[in-house]
């Protein structure tokens, strides 16, 4: 098996080897491409999106051997065909942005499915090095790979590597600081199709003026053949439209010469040259052997067995994020309570003072405290998609959701819900049925997001014992999944009718995951919690202690404080009998009494003050909706703060709960909400079933109109999720209370 190569010396270029280094890591998907940029660039990597679009964009920098290396992790394909906004990114970056080098990493295990995506690399003239991933794996099954025989027969260097454990990364990376030249593969695509590609490639020779098309005109040529649409645009656009005129004429000629569509043709050509090349470099065992992967899947994918061990393994997470999380959870409400009080004291009782005790320690720290439950939730969920468990759980749903009319692909953004809806919305963006997208958008804010985590955790903590309350929160994960699963049928059905596309999913082997890498993993999304309480919830913070702390007087104050006066005067006259300083641990039931009286109308001041401040107003004035579902005013204030993110449900409650007096840490509004008359079990429950069902934070909401392009499904979302969220909480309030609950 020959290729077409050029003499690479001659065409290597003098490199400024003191300038920062580009390389991009390009790879299907769980080929362990994610797995190297981790590797690499370690804590010193940012995520954000792709300019324009709503794909995820990884970034990261490092310095080996004195050079700077900025790393870019393009998003992971199968291929650089057209199909879907990913593999057009990644394709553009390489064309437009020319990095230094593509370090594509494929897997040792299943190398012709990857090869594929290396041959269409190599056919647009990147300069490429090849690492091959996995060969533990490979090697595990009897896999043998001549690594060097295919470096040559490709014309790229080919590096043997374990990204996981960091076995070959030296090796790559002298091989990156050193990147290879353009790569110059040319696939023989038989006698018919090499006729047309030389004469698209006559046709653009022939346009003076034009500049050629980025990756050549042999690679336009090709990609016209595909019917690439965005490649034909391009095209129409610099040659005008007789270039794909000329190609339909060719295509269509072809068609009827070899009874097969030419993207069909090129496409078993690609596969030909791959298949060949495996012959010539890979030596497998005489009978492949059952693999550790497909002994583990015979339980966890079994059809009758799998179902129930998913729903174990989501019960088993949401308990450990319970019970691990209670001790560091008590730690971290001490230190923000002894904050708060280091604060009272330096700042004392004045504006200032309540703003930053109440308003700031008070709100984000009630928030902060439930850090440690939301890093063992998102190392459980790196865990299961880094040891490949989650591949299974969509597997093992997808009858579940064809029964549904929705596509399997579906239930991948559905668990990306559990750790944020934002991304789980965007990730609607592989499905390529409009009606699955929307319907999926639709049901994907049920999914209980992290956001939701701290009111669960603070409302069973205060109202069910440890033992039930992570039953309570599972019970609370799983309703919101079986009214996606409930509303996604009569919305494919009765909305948005129309038949599904099939669905494929590639199950990865199953991998031990680095302690590092699902650390990494966790901290990203952890440290997005961190910056959210440091930044929007901070902000909120401030805008609701402002709400509930002005105006500063209200009806009858001076009445009332004039009273408490009288009170505290006649503590301190009790105290002066008794010979004891006011404040002092003193025996006696007037004493007591009288302090009790103090406390009390403390209590009906700041109740009178929360009550006619702006917050207190609009709390009453919807409270006549929420009495039927058992909420009063000050759980609308929560509510409707809720709106800008959920985790400020519970900084809300710890301001209102603390206004007049030092900052509430989480146990401390445990207690208050135990005290407060209108909170039992059963109204802690509804609340969670209302943080739960009702509308999506404003961020949330955002990112449903920009991914539908539609006010109409927006405001859609906003209404039923608002019905729902009410007759829900109403039935089961009402129903509780006629049971005796």
């Amino acid at each position: 098996m020959k290729t077409n190569q050029a003499d690479n010396a001659a065409k290597s270029l003098p490199r400024d080897r003191n300038r920062p280094l580009t390389m991009a890591i390009a790879g299907n998907p769980n080929a362990g491409k994610t797995t190297l940029f981790n590797t690499l660039s370690g804590a010193r990597q940012h995520v954000g999106n792709w300019p324009g679009v709503t794909v995820e964009k990884k970034e990261g920098s490092f310095d080996y051997h004195g050079r700077t290396i900025h790393i870019v992790d393009l998003p992971g394909t199968y291929s650089l065909t057209a199909y879907s906004m990913e593999e057009v990114i990644a394709r553009d970056y390489i064309l437009t942005e020319t990095p230094d080098v593509v370090v594509n990493i494929v897997d040792a295990s299943n190398l012709e499915r990857n090869l594929y995506l290396t041959v269409q690399l190599l056919e647009l003239g990147a300069p490429v090095i090849i690492a091959l991933n996995m060969v533990d794996v490979a090697e595990g099954r009897g896999i043998r790979i001549d690594h060097n025989q295919l470096g040559t027969l490709l014309g790229v260097p080919v590096i043997p590597m374990v990204a996981r454990t960091g076995k070959g990364r030296d090796e790559l990376m002298r091989a990156v600081l050193d990147p290879p030249p353009p790569a110059q593969l040319r696939v023989n695509y038989g006698r018919d199709l090499e006729n047309a590609i030389q004469k698209l490639c006559g046709t653009m020779d022939a346009s003076p003026g034009t500049p050629p098309p980025a990756g050549g005109a042999r690679h336009a040529a090709v990609k016209l053949l595909e019917n690439d649409s965005v490649y034909e645009k391009k095209l129409r656009d610099s040659f005008g439209p007789d270039i794909v005129d000329r190609k339909n004429r060719l295509a269509a000629r072809i068609e009827q010469t070899l009874a097969d569509d030419t993207e069909t043709l090129l496409v078993d050509r690609r596969y030909g040259y791959i298949s060949g090349l495996i012959r010539e470099v890979v030596s497998r065992p005489a009978m492949d052997k059952r693999t550790m992967t497909d002994n583990i899947d015979a339980v966890l994918t079994h059809r009758a067995l799998g179902l129930p061990f998913f729903i174990f393994a989501m019960w088993a997470t949401f308990q450990a994020t319970f019970t691990l999380g209670a001790k560091p959870m008590e730690w971290l409400d001490m230190f923000f309570g002894w904050l708060g009080g280091v604060f009272a004291a330096l700042l004392g009782d004045t504006l200032i003072g309540s703003m930053v005790v109440d308003g700031v320690i008070g709100g984000v720290g009630g928030v902060l405290s439930f850090l440690p439950n939301i890093l063992i939730l998102f190392f459980a969920i790196a865990m299961l998609e880094d040891t490949g468990y989650m591949a299974r759980a969509a597997f093992i749903m997808d009858k579940v959701m064809h029964k549904l009319h929705l596509h399997g692909k579906s239930f991948i953004p559905l668990l990306v819900g559990f750790g944020c809806t934002v991304p789980a919305i965007m990730a609607t963006r592989t499905l390529e049925n409009r009606k699955d997208r929307i319907v999926t958008i639709l049901v994907a804010p049920l999914m209980s997001c992290g956001a939701r985590l701290p009111v669960y955790v603070l409302l069973a903590g205060a109202f069910f014992s440890p033992a039930a309350a992570g039953n309570v929160i599972f019970s609370i994960y799983l309703i919101g999944i079986l009214f996606a699963i409930f509303l996604a049928r009569i919305f494919r059905t009765k909305l948005l009718k129309g038949d599904t596309t099939p669905f494929v999913m590639e199950l990865p082997p199953y991998r031990m995951p680095t302690l590092k890498s699902v650390l990494l993993h966790m901290w990203e999304r952890a440290w997005m919690y961190i910056k959210k309480a440091g930044t929007t919830l901070l902000s909120i913070a401030l805008l609701m202690w402002a709400l509930i702390t002005f105006p500063l007087t209200f009806p009858g104050q001076d009445a009332m404080e004039r009273e408490l006066s009288r009170r505290a005067a006649a503590v301190e006259q009790r105290a002066s009998e008794l010979g004891a300083a006011p404040g002092a641990d003193i025996k006696d039931a007037r004493y007591n009494e009288l302090v009790e009286a103090v406390e009390e109308q403390e209590r009906e001041i700041s109740s009178a003050q929360l009550r006619h401040s702006l917050a207190g107003r609009v709390g009453r004035f919807i409270e006549p909706v929420l009495h039927p579902i058992g909420f009063d005013w000050k759980t609308g204030i929560a509510l409707i703060s809720g709106f800008a993110a959920k985790e400020v449900i519970v900084s809300t409650m710890g301001i209102i709960y603390s206004v007049g007096s030092s900052a509430e840490a989480s146990s401390e509004l445990t207690g208050a909400l135990r005290a407060d008359p209108i909170f039992t079990p059963l109204t802690a429950y509804v609340l969670m079933l209302f943080t739960l069902l009702t509308i999506p934070c404003m961020a949330t909401v955002a990112v449903i109109h920009r991914e539908t392009g539609s006010w109409k499904w927006t405001a859609f979302s906003l209404g039923y999720h608002t019905v729902l969220a009410w007759v829900v909480c109403f039935v089961v309030y009402q129903g509780g209370r006629l049971i005796g609950l």
